[in-house]
């Protein structure tokens, strides 16, 4: 359950109350969350493993209401790392720690993330095993004041384990009740001494898991098939990716070097192979491989050789008007008499239909290899220098990577005809970060109810965003491009090494953060941020917040603050091509620089800041055993930052575009970029009540926890969209719900989850044709534990017990939609995923 409690001072605390100490939301001490100015919620340990899922997104959205994750069928590198929403804002909009220092973000930036994701380039939270992990804490609420950049909509902070001895080792296997996505996962930790004085912990994890589809066959593959191709069925997946050999190492170590000082160290090495679902090409109609005029004619290459002592660059340069018109008007172009004769026959003539394994179109697959490390080194302590005594310091260097490398399969480079390789390695994306913090703290007493604390420091801080060009055969312009064959690896282009580089901003930080005990009842927090960029400048943030008990058993709660989100140097510079659904119709659309002309021609400008200003109310009431917390909060987003919609591309924007060096003009129909261009308010309700009991000779613990959000975009113009402001008010539920029940006997324990979902706008693939309004929906997880013994587990347990279904296409209702055809089940963006119920079993050995 959420963790929440009403502690005493950090003294005195029990140690069966330490995790209910959060370090995040003050950087001058650790507050118990019944103290705090503003709403925390901490997931310990236990509460994780009984989850059920080995997905740390997973993990939180199921414990926290105002969190939401969506699984991403078909979403280009949003299927490698997928994002997550904290109270309705983008992935980035949320900062996360690693034991309270700014964990680096991921290599990968949502391109087709859907509206509330669409460019969000946030951290990769998926790398954290659960074994790894002493506790969770979830700071809901603005803290750019504190901690910088990113967190708008709040703070999560994942602590490491810190034991010196003891240990687990835990096996678990499961699959869907549909019987794929089979999952089989190893992961353990062990805590050893470093000397009389420190400790060792290191985890880790490692699991594979098996695809799944939620897919229909699509109608023209099945028109396909029965007229004799070889076509799969279903020919395009929608659902799950497959992951493989996916290894995490995280160590954490803590030395004392003496009665007031320590040297802490921790760090990661991650790893994954990831391999999902692309759109079907239709074997007759798929533009710059099978035909350019939507199926009217077969695409035809003239491969007659050219004048003698051409150079005909491994085909032959023909002029392309020396082969026949092959019209399409049959269900299988290969089966017509002028195809046989025309094409199949003739060596200076071809067509991909007669390569083998393309006659029926083809499905690429699309993935990449997943690298993420890390390491932090620091020194805290007291200074024993006089002037200095009384100052607590913490003194910390850290370096982040995360690089995604892309694979592309069973595709083709059109341009090159027959000679075309089938797999491509497209490029690499590589994100770097440094950090250097110095952090002091200062008790001092001025007669109030307790000792006012400072918290200052600097911070020092270099980002860099590396593009590494693709394999030669990814990009390349083939001989045949002038014949209307498209350039580069088909449905995700390489790299050029033009668009190769590294692009890198510096930062700088000051801060002060002051807690004032006014009185027994009154704790007041005053912090003041100024940050310095070295690409847009400088800002000022601050926030105010207090905490005021009315009684012994309840208090009222509230902060203001303004806060802003940098953009990224991916965002202001990444360039690609992707393929997209538009009208029913598959095409490449260009994502371009904000700063590109062709980006300025169409609106683009140089990125800036987001700005935001928030505020939250609440009440916090403790009863004995009871405990509850009801809070509101309001977000004002300033020139929020996100993808352009797609741009339909003039025959002039083309020829602009042909000058600025962008390859496959011709085959481009659209092109976005990164800008600054709308504005929102969110508002929202969280609710969190606790309770413990001894239950049916048991003791048992419940948890409620609820959320009310609503979106408002209050600016925009066309360059984002109505179909994008309809998608970032209308896609989440407003409401979430989750209940949770532990019961625990000395040889049982079971834990039961039911989760609500309200109503959302269900989205398919084909977008604005098929938006209906998703239902309420209800699920449920359960595991039952049994103790066989101090150091032995055995568990089963399910997610969605009882096998909810989310919402689906009604087919029968849409026949009349030409976009109906795409074989996507369900809407995408079902909160609670689209795969159904999954059983599992696991063990546990504890040490």
């Amino acid at each position: 359950m959420v963790t929440s409690a009403y502690a005493a001072d950090e003294d005195t605390v029990d140690l069966a109350d330490v995790e209910k100490i959060a370090v995040v939301g003050s950087r001058a001490t650790p507050r118990s969350i019944g103290d705090s100015p503003v709403p925390i919620d901490i997931i310990g340990a236990d509460e994780m493993k009984k989850s059920g899922n080995s997905d740390m997104l997973e993990i939180l959205k199921g414990t926290v209401p105002s969190l939401n994750v969506h699984s991403n069928p078909i979403s280009d590198a949003a299927s490698l790392v997928r994002p997550a929403n904290l109270r309705g804002l983008p992935a980035d909009s949320t900062l996360i720690l690693l034991n309270g220092k700014r964990r680096h973000r991921s290599s990968v930036i949502a391109f087709l993330g859907g509206g509330i994701n669409d460019g969000a380039h946030g951290p990769d939270i998926s790398v954290f095993p659960s074994a790894a992990l002493k506790q969770v804490e979830v700071l809901r609420d603005g803290a750019a004041a504190q901690y910088g950049s990113d967190a708008i909509a709040g703070v999560i902070n994942f602590v490491l384990k810190d034991d010196a001895e003891g240990g687990s080792l835990e096996v678990k296997t499961g699959e869907y009740y549909e019987g794929d996505g089979t999952t089989t996962e190893i992961n353990g930790n062990v805590g050893m001494p470093l000397t009389e004085d420190g400790f060792v912990n290191l985890s880790f994890q490692y699991k594979n898991s098996d695809p799944t589809s939620r897919s229909l066959q699509r109608p023209d593959a099945a028109a396909f098939a029965d007229a004799g191709l070889n076509v799969d069925n279903p020919a395009q997946v929608w659902g799950s990716p497959e992951v493989k050999d996916d290894i995490s190492l995280f160590a954490n170590v803590g030395l004392d070097l003496d009665d007031k000082s320590e040297a802490y160290l921790f760090g990661n090495y991650s790893e994954r192979d990831v391999k999902g679902g692309f759109y079907y090409r239709n074997p007759h109609n798929r533009p710059g491989v099978y035909s350019n005029d939507d199926g009217a004619t077969l695409l035809v290459g003239d491969l007659t050789p050219g004048p003698v002592g051409q150079i005909n660059n491994g085909l032959a340069d023909g002029d392309g008007i020396s082969c026949p018109t092959i019209n399409i008007t049959s269900a299988n172009v290969t089966t017509q008499q002028d195809y046989i004769d025309g094409i199949a026959n003739n060596p200076n003539c071809f067509a991909f239909n007669e390569l083998e394994g393309l006659a029926e179109g083809f499905t690429p697959n699309f993935g990449g290899n997943i690298v993420d490390t890390s390491i932090v080194a620091g020194t805290k302590g007291e200074f024993e220098i006089e002037w200095l005594e009384g100052v607590l310091y913490d003194f910390s260097g850290s370096f982040g990577q995360n690089a995604s490398s892309y694979k592309i399969y069973n595709t083709l480079n059109a341009s090159m005809g027959p000679d075309s390789p089938r797999d491509f390695n497209p490029g690499k994306y590589t994100q770097t970060e440094w950090n250097f913090n110095a952090d002091f703290v200062k008790f001092v007493d001025f007669g109030l109810a307790d000792d006012v604390s400072f918290a200052g420091g600097l911070e020092w801080h270099d980002e860099t965003f590396e593009v590494t060009a693709g394999d030669e055969a990814s990009f390349k312009v083939g001989p045949l491009t002038d014949q209307g064959f498209g350039i580069g690896s088909n449905g995700f282009p390489g790299f050029q090494p033009s668009a190769a580089g590294e692009y890198t901003r510096r930062n700088s930080a000051v801060y002060v953060d002051t807690s004032l005990p006014i009185t027994d009842a009154l704790l007041a927090e005053v912090a003041v941020r100024y940050e310095n960029y070295d690409s847009f400048g400088s800002t000022v943030n601050y926030k105010v917040a207090a905490n005021y008990s009315i009684m012994d058993e309840l208090a009222v709660r509230g902060s203001f603050n303004t806060g802003f989100r940098a953009p990224t140097v991916g965002q202001a510079n990444v360039s690609n091509v992707q393929t997209n659904l538009s009208d029913g119709v598959l095409v490449d659309s260009a994502l371009l620089p904000p700063t590109n002309p062709i980006s300025v021609q169409l609106g683009g400008t140089e990125l800036t800041p987001e700005e935001s200003q928030s505020f939250t109310f609440g009440a916090i009431y403790n009863q004995g055993d009871f405990f509850m917390t009801v809070d509101y909060y309001n977000i004002e987003v300033e020139d929020r930052i996100s993808q352009s919609d797609k741009i339909s591309l003039s025959d002039d924007d083309k020829i602009a575009l042909l000058a600025a060096g962008v390859p496959n003009v011709a085959g481009l129909s659209q092109v976005s970029f990164f800008t600054n261009d709308f504005d929102t308010t969110t508002q929202g309700v969280d609710v969190v009540a606790n309770y413990t009991a001894e239950l049916f000779a048991g003791d048992a613990s419940f948890s409620l926890a609820y959320n009310w959000n609503e979106t408002e975009v209050d600016r925009f113009s066309d360059i984002t969209g109505d179909f994008k402001v309809q998608r970032l008010e209308e896609d989440l539920p407003k409401h979430r719900a989750t209940f949770t029940w532990g019961q625990g006997w000395d040889q049982f324990g079971l834990f039961t989850r039911v989760n609500y979902y309200g109503e959302y706008q269900g989205v398919h693939v084909d977008y604005d044709a098929t938006v209906v309004t998703g239902s309420a929906a209800v699920t449920v997880d359960m595991e039952l534990s049994y103790y066989i013994n101090d150091s032995f587990t055995l568990a089963l347990g399910a997610q969605n017990l009882f096998d909810q279904e989310a919402e689906a296409l009604d087919f029968e209702k849409n026949t009349g939609i030409p976009n109906n055809n795409w074989g996507g089940q369900y809407y995408e963006t079902s909160p609670f995923g689209f795969n159904g119920g999954y059983y599992y079993v696991k063990g546990t050995y504890n040490f």
